[in-house]
């Protein structure tokens, strides 16, 4: 936990320095010819590090020859702490004079009159002085002059030069955001605060549009004038990114931003100023809990039904809501949960008064949600409609939204080109590796890509298997899909938003600044683009292909696919014209669409909630996920039946599996799966978890299962 909540350049590492002993010319013992060159290193060097020794003897075991030398009495070993952070420092200007009266600037000038570039750099700084400093190479770029003009003006004693720390993030002073609250979010507020007075988490239930993003504010400008820190958690870095921009018009310096495309010494800084209370609102992602809050009163997690919330590799394995509520607890805090489409767990507890709930039923403005259309793909198929992957349906409507000037999302969520090459002589395909999954073809590299491990290498020519030439691509990802828009949309331009298009830091944000700004006319992308965004511009959305979703082996696939279709519709027409949007599908009978169409989640929860009460899963039921792992096939399905067995006697029937996940193989290593279901009701959980931590241990020391990893994960989903 120490490791994920602290940023990677505050943890002290440990370094050897290696010294001569200074008696070392009297040992007794015979030296090796490697020992030799050590010491004859040393006495060039006064200290080597571990490193620098393996370097100069060019090998990777180095310990067994330093443990000689110094039981040998030759060499003298010291253990040093560094430190990995380093404070970002810059050089800055200053006047050696008072720069109060003209007086003194007029006679400078008239003393650097046969000397036009320092004259210059005297210019520029009068211009850019304003009784702070000023960087140097800002100073020089706007003179256009060297160093050496610099110089010139510090020998002088006109200017000064020093060196002082600065902050890598910096942030402008916010410029002001005045919004006014409608009759509905004056409402939500007043219903937020009365529920906190015997209630520590309220669900805000809103749809999409509905203005929740207000009524945060109003919550957090409520807790920082109370002296209070809050927290703003998000599921996705490509949120933080527009939704900073906003909250930065409003907070300034007193907003900071948290995730992982910072890099090591920014996170160092950003903690920092979070501990001593520089920050009083902080925006991030999961990672973000693990920040020292000094008095934490107001934790606001938007989107609260993403599954990304949850992690999952590596370890801690925790779910930021659960964890978030309660970490409030132990601040006395109090929690606020926003989504238009909540999770199954979280509504259920609102259900059972656990949590407060809060509706907003109407989008701000009073505009209306979205038509939803289905576009049947059976039927587009035997008329023979289809334009590749775009019904007729759809290829109309982005035809008539794009000719009156307004912006289209389209979301296909899979990355890549084609999923799938595929002979088409013998039917082979490549695969990875290090997994049991085919290789998904990546137009942009010309490579053949694992989306679980990495590996990838060049797209073959020809069958590995019978030689044939001819290879045929199946399915289709947002890289295929921006690549068709080229041929059926000439005229406008495309944006793609997915992990390959985001892989810098500020990859989210030009992405969604040039799409937000009209630069673009089509975003395609993946979940990414489902959660959240605000754009003013878009009138339909379409969504390729709803099935892919639906047929996912998980408990969840429904409500997931409800959720994420629900999502994504929330982004048309969230301004003055009603949107719409078109869902692809070839199951236009599928009861999940029902309640999608007339945006009735309730309905939805109701039919989905006695399924999982009948099939004994969450929130009725508890799972706790038991992964067994190594490189031996075989090892593993002896080692998972053994626990499995071991397990039945002890919990019976709670106890399903072993078997092998969807993918079986992933980075070398096969995982077999046990799970198990405890009811909630009649279950003390903590003494079934303790009962259950005991006897993994124990079977952990059987020495028939050595080496194999045994994973629990409580709540793995």
């Amino acid at each position: 936990v120490m490791d994920a909540a602290l940023p990677g350049n505050m943890k002290m590492e440990s370094e050897t320095k290696i010294s001569l002993h200074p008696n070392y010319a009297t040992t007794p013992y015979t030296l090796s010819e490697k020992e030799k060159i050590i010491l004859e290193a040393l006495q060039l060097q006064k200290v080597l590090t571990v490193g620098d020794i393996g370097q100069l003897l060019d090998q990777k075991t180095i310990l067994p020859l330093i443990k000689s030398l110094y039981e040998k009495g030759c060499i003298v070993l010291r253990e040093e702490v560094a430190e990995s952070y380093k404070a970002k420092k810059e050089i800055f200007v200053k006047p050696a004079f008072d720069t109060e009266h003209k007086s003194t600037w007029q006679n400078l000038f008239e003393i650097l009159e046969k000397a036009p570039k320092q004259s210059d750099i005297l210019l520029a700084f009068k211009k850019l002085y304003k009784n702070e400093p000023i960087l140097k190479r800002k100073l020089l770029k706007t003179a256009n002059a060297s160093s050496a003009a610099l110089d010139g003006l510090v020998e002088k004693q006109i200017l000064e030069v020093f060196e002082a720390e600065v902050d890598r993030v910096l942030i402008e002073d916010g410029k002001g955001w005045d919004y006014t609250l409608n009759a509905e979010q004056e409402k939500a507020i007043v219903s937020v605060k009365d529920l906190y007075k015997d209630r520590d988490v309220v669900l805000l239930h809103g749809v999409t549009g509905s203005g929740k993003t207000h009524v945060f504010m109003h919550m957090m400008d409520e807790t920082i004038s109370q002296g209070k820190q809050a927290l703003y958690l998000v599921p996705e870095i490509a949120l933080t990114a527009q939704l900073i921009q906003r909250l930065r018009a409003k907070y300034g310096k007193d907003i900071g931003i948290y995730h992982s495309k910072f890099n090591a010494d920014e996170r160092v800084e950003i903690w920092s100023k979070v501990l001593h209370k520089e920050y009083k609102i902080v925006l991030g992602v999961r990672s973000a809990l693990f920040l020292p809050f000094a008095e934490l009163g107001l934790l606001i997690i938007d989107e609260e039904h993403e599954h990304t919330f949850k992690q999952f590799e590596p370890a801690p394995r925790y779910h930021a809501r659960d964890a978030g509520i309660f970490l409030m607890n132990l601040h006395g805090g109090k929690t606020l949960l926003g989504t238009a489409t909540p999770s199954f767990d979280s509504y259920f507890n609102a259900q059972r008064n656990k949590y407060g709930l809060v509706k907003m039923h109407e989008r701000f403005g009073n505009i209306q949600m979205p038509e939803i259309v289905l576009a049947d793909l059976q039927q587009e198929h035997r008329k023979k409609s289809m334009k590749s992957h775009f019904s007729s349906v759809l290829y109309l409507e982005m035809q008539r939204v794009l000719a009156e000037g307004g912006q289209v999302i389209l979301f296909q969520n899979r990355r890549g080109y084609a999923p799938l090459l595929e002979c088409t002589s013998c039917g082979w395909t490549p695969t990875c590796q290090n997994c049991d999954i085919s290789l998904t073809y990546h137009q942009s590299t010309h490579d053949i890509i694992c989306h679980y491990c990495g590996y990838k290498e060049p797209s073959p020519k020809k069958c590995k298997a019978c030689g044939n030439f001819t290879l045929k691509m199946l399915g289709y990802g947002t890289e295929k899909i921006e690549d068709e828009l080229k041929i059926f949309f000439p005229e406008y331009k495309s944006l793609r938003m997915d992990q390959d298009t985001t892989r810098g830091k500020l990859a989210y944000s030009k992405i969604i600044n040039a799409f937000e700004d009209g630069e673009a006319h089509i975003l395609v992308g993946t979940q990414m683009v489902t959660k959240g965004l605000d754009f003013e511009n878009v009138r339909l959305v379409g969504i390729l292909n709803a099935d892919q979703m639906l047929r996912y082996p998980d408990f969840r696939a429904v409500e997931r696919s409800y959720q994420l279709m629900s999502q994504v519709s929330g982004r048309a027409g969230r301004r003055d014209i009603r949107g719409k949007v078109v869902i692809q599908t070839f199951n236009v009978n599928h009861p999940l669409f029902e309640y999608l169409l007339e945006h009735n989640y309730e309905g939805f929860y109701v039919n989905e909630i006695q399924e999982r009460l009948d099939f004994k899963y969450p929130p009725f039921y508890k799972l706790v996920k038991i992964s067994i792992r190594d490189e031996d096939q075989e090892k593993v399905k002896t080692a998972a039946h053994a626990l499995a067995d071991r397990l039945r006697d002890i919990y019976g029937p709670r106890v399903l599996g072993p078997e092998f996940p969807p993918v079986a193989r992933i980075r070398g290593r096969y995982t077999m799966h046990i799970m198990l279901k405890f009811e909630r009701r009649n279950m003390n959980m903590p003494e079934a978890k303790l009962v259950l931590q005991k006897e993994v241990e124990n079977f952990k020391t059987s020495k028939e299962y050595k080496g194999v990893r045994i994973i629990l994960d409580v709540d793995p989903y």
